[in-house]
């Protein structure tokens, strides 16, 4: 997929289900916490976390929910933007 918009359509369709459209959402809530504590902390060592408080949940979604593989692991640039 050469353009954001092709992409896009593919990656509705990769998350039907409520409950992995959920821990998407709460992976990417959890992130902008970690990047709200990292700096209201000044502990920049809390960024290093971000890859794994936001795709963990989302992971866990695809596999358990969906039942697919994330599109991370084939477009991982359009699949953050998505996100």
């Amino acid at each position: 997929m050469r353009r954001f918009s092709d992409f896009y359509s593919f990656y509705v369709s990769q998350h039907q289900h409520p409950m992995c459209r959920a821990l998407h959402y709460v992976g990417s809530s959890l992130v902008l916490l970690f990047i709200a504590l990292a700096i209201s902390l000044g502990n920049v060592c809390l960024l290093l976390l971000l890859p794994i408080v936001g795709y963990a949940p989302a992971w866990l979604g695809h596999y358990v929910f969906e039942h697919n593989r994330p599109a991370t692991f084939t477009h991982p640039i359009y699949s953050f933007l998505a996100d």
